[in-house]
């Protein structure tokens, strides 16, 4: 089914009449990668994480830490979103449109046509048990630009920091999220991996984004002390997007 027809059927028919594969079906098109295109490099196209568009259509969603320090404008250095075309790849510049590096998450905005977008849900109804889906690009561009799509269950609401047993633990990023009020984040049983970040964590009855999957700077602050990947991913709750894309551009 095109995936024109599965957003119809979604915004249209009551939540729980579409299956599961109709929702991913919906929310593919919106999700993209996100990273920089230098025409001179090899790969001129450069992955760094997930992102998806909400909105107008034009507003892209991320994670803070997968924005570049600086880009290289000697050299046309561009950020933007990477979207698959078949065995080609599309990149469209992007401008960055607000921060909040608090919760870890970027809003860019696009220019041209608008792309489908997925609904931001109400996170105030979230708990703890709830079924939720995922979809991203586990290992970026590795095994090619095709979006997978985990199952999760929200296993925990959970602050962002825990306070550490050694100040030896304790860094200054973790110090300065201690002296703020404890930021709630959601704990999944989902494997997901560093090229997931930025991905929609969503109702896999409704497609509604229900948070944003963040798998690098969450764990550095809850799981500092562990050296391997625990199995556990960490998501953003959507409230925060929400706060986000009221921001005046900086």
């Amino acid at each position: 089914m095109a995936a024109v027809t599965v957003l119809a059927l979604l915004a249209s028919a009551p939540a729980r009449c579409a299956s599961f594969g109709q929702v991913i079906a919906a929310v593919k098109p919106s999700v993209v990668g996100v990273g920089t295109y230098q025409p001179s490099r090899s790969p001129a196209i450069v992955f760094v994480a997930t992102g998806f568009v909400t909105g107008d259509g034009l507003s892209v969603i991320t994670n803070a830490h997968a924005m570049p320090d600086t880009l290289d404008s000697e050299h046309n250095e561009a950020l933007g979103i990477v979207i698959a075309r078949g065995d080609k790849l599309d990149f469209r510049p992007a401008r960055l449109a607000a921060l909040d590096r608090l919760h870890d998450l970027a809003h860019l905005r696009l220019a041209g046509a608008p792309m489908p977008a997925l609904r931001l849900g109400d996170g105030g109804n979230v708990e703890e048990g709830q079924a939720l889906a995922f979809t991203g690009f586990p290992l970026g561009m590795v095994l090619g630009l095709h979006p997978v799509t985990h199952r999760a269950m929200l296993s925990a609401i959970t602050p962002l920091v825990m306070p550490s047993l050694s100040s030896r633990k304790l860094d200054a990023r973790a110090i300065a999220q201690l002296a703020r009020a404890p930021s709630p984040i959601y704990q999944l049983d989902g494997t997901a991996y560093p090229g997931n970040s930025g991905s929609p964590v969503y109702d896999p009855d409704s497609g509604d984004v229900l948070a944003v999957l963040n798998m690098v700077f969450v764990k550095g602050l809850k799981e500092n002390a562990i050296s391997n990947p625990s199995g556990i991913s960490y998501a953003i709750p959507v409230s925060h997007v929400r706060a986000l894309l009221q921001q005046t551009t900086p």
